[in-house]
């Protein structure tokens, strides 16, 4: 048993239990331990080349991060991917507004922006190949034309998403276009867009590393294909590790931003969650007198 200190006042273990279950992520804590035994066990029975161990995979990561050479190549990576996604946030958003706004510019653009998003993003990389001669052209355009329909799409669909009525209104106090874009159009779309940076930074980082697999002579890609050529395991295992490291760090980024910029959510819904104000009862007295002079 522990003294809470909100109302001094012995609290009974249960009600610890559920603090710490409310406030650590026990059932993500328990999952990852028991895959990281598992990993230990089965490395122990298989060869280095198949499975090695944690502790060797952990020392490549160590030395990728702490080696300047081996972390240019992060970095490489990391701009091209990020450079990519930042085009194609900037043009798909503008694309899907102007696409909302005007329906003859969107019967006009549906159809390609569908086909360039039926088309896989293995023929984007040969055909980036033919095309452009400089490497980073090469990525930067893989990566625009494979995650711009995203952006496209969320932004378009959330345009419309909102309701005609509130429009009208808005527009009933006569605001400027910017003040009406800051005010009804931007609260509408943000979600959906930070839903698609969350979906596009993994499709972009894989459509990186295909590029720089096929025709990179840096970056993480060219690292993964060396690695698979030595028949290196633990370099692959540690650079993939690097990779997920930076998405996980990324979408940390995102879910600040997202929770920052959309707290009015939160605040909305504790205050449907607080109950009602209590109604303010007479002073019995003050009833007494009263009744009393009713019958008076």
């Amino acid at each position: 048993m522990s003294l809470d200190a909100a109302s001094g006042t012995l609290a009974s273990p249960r009600t610890w239990w559920q603090r710490v279950r409310n406030g650590a992520p026990v059932e993500a804590v328990a999952s990852v331990g028991a895959l990281l035994v598992a990993w230990v066990i089965v490395a122990e029975f298989t060869p280095p080349y198949i499975l090695p161990q944690i502790t060797v995979v952990l020392a490549d990561v160590r030395n990728i991060l702490f080696e300047l050479e081996s972390l240019d190549h992060v970095v490489r990576t990391l701009v091209r991917i990020l450079a990519g996604l930042a085009a194609a946030f900037v043009i798909g958003t503008g694309l899907g507004l102007a696409m909302g706004r005007l329906r003859r510019l969107d019967r006009a653009l549906m159809p390609p922006l569908q086909m360039i998003q039926g088309i896989p993003s293995l023929s984007w990389v040969i055909i980036a190949i033919i095309w452009f001669q400089t490497v980073e052209l090469r990525i930067w355009f893989i990566v625009l034309m494979v995650t711009l329909p995203g952006f496209v799409f969320q932004a378009l669909d959330s345009y419309r998403a909102v309701p005609r009525e509130l429009r009208d209104m808005a527009r009933s106090l006569r605001p400027r276009r910017l003040d009406l874009f800051r005010t009804v159009t931007l609260p509408a779309i943000v979600p959906d867009l930070l839903t698609a940076w969350k979906v596009n930074l993994g499709l972009g980082t894989r459509v990186v590393l295909v590029a720089e697999l096929v025709g990179a002579a840096i970056g993480v890609g060219y690292q993964l294909r060396t690695s698979e050529q030595m028949f290196d395991m633990s370099g692959v295992m540690a650079w993939t590790a690097v990779l997920v490291l930076f998405v996980l760090l990324v979408q940390s980024v995102i879910s600040r931003i997202e929770r920052h910029l959309l707290r009015y959510r939160q605040q909305g819904e504790d205050q449907q969650a607080a109950p009602p104000p209590e109604q303010t009862q007479q002073p019995a007295a003050v009833s007494g007198e009263g009744a009393g002079g009713a019958d008076r």
